[in-house]
């Protein structure tokens, strides 16, 4: 495996493999990896001859009172990782390669109104941080596919639409959430978690399997859900930010019935800020006779 940290040297081992014909799996990560990222470096190895990583822990992507000083970073023990798992090019940029004008003086790249909703609410910014940063790394790759977790699935849906919208020629795969045997989900922030938090993390996706389980049987009081899932969580020792249930395409309001959903939800425990979803597809609307 070849660790680079400049622009024109990701774009020099590229341009060898493009004119060998070969196909290029990409995935873009913010180190620390865990099982969780072992799933999508699988995933990016079915669907590509060459694998590229990237290791940045993005600094637009944190709002001024986040843990961007703090967010772990492990880049001798990714390195080793990324070369078992096959991985072909480490790109590991420091913040003056991706941002060479300065944050203050960047262009952006932002994806209007499903920007703000959710976890944009929540965090004014982020994802303006993410889509320009992603931006940036398709541009300087050039991958034919790149891998997201489905685990952030308002951040999958917004990568989708910018790829779409901007003609890039890129394949978005979203590979499933990996679990912890209790259902949490795997995240670099679980380990801000002290060990009774721990205990109580697995809360979070077992409320919302609970509501998904109340869509899929046919229930439609969606606020009502939605309250019920916010209490469940409160009374678990959640701080929720949310519990949103949306259109699983385009994250819109639940619309027509038929339309596979999506139950979203982000909570802080603790230090950490814990986001899950499940999906669910609801049942069409029987007429009564």
């Amino acid at each position: 495996m070849q660790v680079v940290t400049s622009v024109d040297s990701v774009r020099q081992h590229v341009r060898q493999w493009r004119q060998s014909g070969e196909r290029i799996a990409f995935v873009p990560t913010m180190g620390n990896l865990h099982a969780g990222h072992l799933s999508l470096i699988e995933a990016a190895r079915q669907h590509g001859d060459r694998f590229i990583a990237s290791i940045f822990v993005n600094p637009m992507q944190f709002g001024p009172n986040e843990d961007f000083a703090h967010y772990p970073r492990t880049p001798q023990r990714d390195q080793e990782m990324l070369e078992r798992a096959g991985c072909d090019l480490m790109f590991m940029p420091e913040a003056t390669e991706m941002y060479p004008y300065g944050l203050e003086h960047t262009v952006r790249v932002e994806v209007p109104e499903l920007s703000g909703i959710l976890c944009g609410a929540s965090r004014p910014g982020h994802f303006e941080g993410v889509t320009t940063v992603v931006a940036k790394l398709f541009n300087i790759v050039a991958p034919d596919c790149a891998v997201f977790g489905a685990k952030d699935y308002q951040q999958l849906t917004l990568i989708r639409r910018m790829t779409r919208d901007l003609c890039l020629p890129i394949e978005i795969i979203g590979a499933p959430t990996v679990r912890e045997d209790d259902g949490l989900a795997m995240s670099s922030r679980n380990q801000y978690l002290t060990d009774v938090e721990r205990a109580i993390a697995p809360v979070l996706h077992a409320t919302l399997t609970h509501a998904a389980g109340r869509i899929a049987a046919g229930d439609r009081q969606y606020r009502e859900i939605e309250a019920e899932a916010v209490a469940a969580l409160s009374s678990a020792g959640f701080v929720p930010d949310y519990v949103s249930i949306r259109d699983a395409g385009d994250l819109g309001l639940p619309a027509e019935h038929g339309r596979e959903r999506v139950i979203l939800a982000a909570a802080r425990l603790g230090k950490a800020r814990l986001i899950d979803n499940v999906r669910i597809f609801e049942p069409e609307k029987r007429a009564s006779v």
